[in-house]
Parts: structure tokens; sequence; C-alpha cells
């Protein structure tokens, strides 16, 4: 649909009533209807983050999110998820997750009707959109609420369908344990990515041999204990590098041992350094960028 929603101050400050949103309530409708259009798609534009993170909830429609400015951050059963500038992220219909935006944000979206889902991707994830895939996409959001499935929008839509299915996926994943005990410490490392306790420390405060966290922590999400917690301090610098903040000060909140140790981690995971990596604003993947790699790659860990 050929409108920019620009949600007012009241969906984005703290302390108001009602859940924080980024689309108005005439767009989050859509979301919950799997009649009328097939695909629905709508650009976005937020001067501001969100005070304070979506609580969980779900959709009737599978989304399908561009992120062009900012970083949007999900979560769900299977983990944690980043979209930073030109990633897309995939949510199937009904999956409760949550949402948080940081800084201004600037996309386009598409709410697709469970029916036509189903030889698209089963759970949630991170994917890398081809050009054409981003043009068809710019079509579908010209397109009135309204419109008539034509014939020739019929062959859009299903060429999007096909470059969804098709599309790469970005290990943007941060996956979560599941035992109580592991959880407990994923989710205090994810509050303190800085924390700089041994993992015989980290075991001993959860109740554990090191022995056994070392073992179930790779059982339950395929990453060693010190892949994870990498891999959740450079979800934290990604955060913090869409609020503008500089690299060097990152690395010391984040405990790395200078500014260029963590350049080098962050360009082993990604491909890039942190400008370039952030300045991918609408132009997919650059030339030479591995969309494999990414916050869950153990081979990009070192």
């Amino acid at each position: 649909m050929n409108v920019t929603f620009q949600p007012p101050p009241s969906v984005v400050t703290a302390g108001e009533p009602g859940p924080p949103t980024l689309l108005r309530e005439v767009a989050l409708d859509w979301f919950e209807r799997n009649d009328g259009p097939p695909v629905i798609g709508f650009r976005f534009d937020s001067p501001q983050g969100l005070a304070r993170e979506v609580d969980w909830h779900h959709h009737a429609r599978a989304q399908l999110i561009y992120v062009e400015r900012g970083l949007l951050t999900t979560r769900t059963s299977h983990g944690t998820w980043s979209l930073a500038p030109g990633s897309a992220g995939w949510m199937p219909p009904r999956e409760p997750h949550t949402v948080s935006l940081d800084g201004p944000m600037r996309g386009w979206g598409m709410a697709l009707a469970a029916p036509a889902c189903t030889d698209l991707p089963s759970d949630p994830c991170v994917l890398g959109l081809s050009k054409l895939a981003q043009a068809v996409a710019e079509r579908i959001c010209e397109w009135p609420l309204d419109y008539a499935l034509s014939e020739d929008r019929e062959h859009i839509l299903n060429v999007m369908r096909d470059e969804i299915r098709t599309a790469p996926r970005q290990r943007m994943h941060l996956p979560m344990p599941r035992d109580r005990r592991l959880l407990k410490i994923a989710s205090q490392l994810l509050a303190e990515p800085s924390d700089e306790r041994s993992l015989a420390e980290w075991a001993h405060w959860a109740g554990l041999s090191p022995r056994s966290l070392t073992r179930h922590f790779r059982d339950e999400t395929t990453l060693s204990f010190a892949q994870w917690r990498q891999q959740a301090r450079l979800a934290e610098a990604l955060r913090q590098l869409s609020e503008g903040r500089g690299v060097a000060d990152i690395a010391h909140a984040l405990g790395f041992s200078s500014a260029s140790a963590f350049v080098t981690v962050f360009r082993r995971h990604f491909g890039l350094p942190p400008g370039r990596y952030l300045a991918r604003v609408g132009h997919g993947l650059e030339p030479g960028l591995d969309p494999a790699r990414g916050l869950a790659s153990p081979a990009a860990s070192g």
C-alpha cells in the first residue's frame, strides 16, 4: 500500500497507556485477518525507536519485514534474532514473538495470508533478499488495499513467494537454551554482556558442574559457551552501533581488550567492519559478503 506509516509520539513514548507499536491500528488490523488480499505491502517510518519492548503476541498472517534504517530485535521460543539494515525478517503465521526497536526505524513490510504461506519457511528466520525481491516488494507496496488479484498481480506475488522460499538465511540468530539453569545464565549474559565471569564461576552460580555446563550448553544451542557469550556481545554491539555509539566506547563497555580487537571479531562474524556493515542501507548484500555468516555461525567464531 502506498502509504508511509509514521506513528504518533504516543506509541513510542514510555508511560503512555496501551502497548507500544510501530504501525497504526488500521495497519495492525490487516495482520489479524486471512480474508481479503493474499498479501498486503506497506512502508513504515518511525522517527524514534520504541521506548519499551512489545510484549509476547502473534498474528494470523505471516510477516516479512525489511529494515532500511534502525535495528529491530525479536524474541521467539527458538531464540533471538537481530535485523540490521539490509536484513529481512520472516515470521510465520501465529508464531509468538516480541519486538523491540532501537533508534529511528525505516523500511517496508508485508502481511501474507496463511494460505499463501504453505510452502514458505515454517520457522522464524533472517533472510538475505535479492535485488529482484526488493524491487518486487516495492511494487507490491504500491498496491491499494482493495486491489483485485489480477493475473499480472498474481504473477508478481508468485515471484515474491519464490524469492522468499529460495532466499539464503542469514545467521543472525542467538539460540536460547531450554534448561532452566542454562537459561538463567543466558538471560544474565543478555542483561550484562560485559560480565567477565569464567565458565567455572558461571557454573557454580547456576548450580552446575563446569563439565555439565559445557556439554549441555552445546547440546541445546549448537554453540560452545564461549561462542554463545561472544554472540551475545555482538548482538548488543549491533544495538549500540545503531544508536550511534563509537566503536571504542562499545569495545570498552562490552569487555573487549581494545577497539581493534572488537573490530576484528566483528569482521570475522559479519564479513565487514562495523561502519561498512551498517552502511548497507537499502542495497542488499555487498559483493563478497557471505549471508551464512553472522551471530550464530560457529565457523565464524574462531
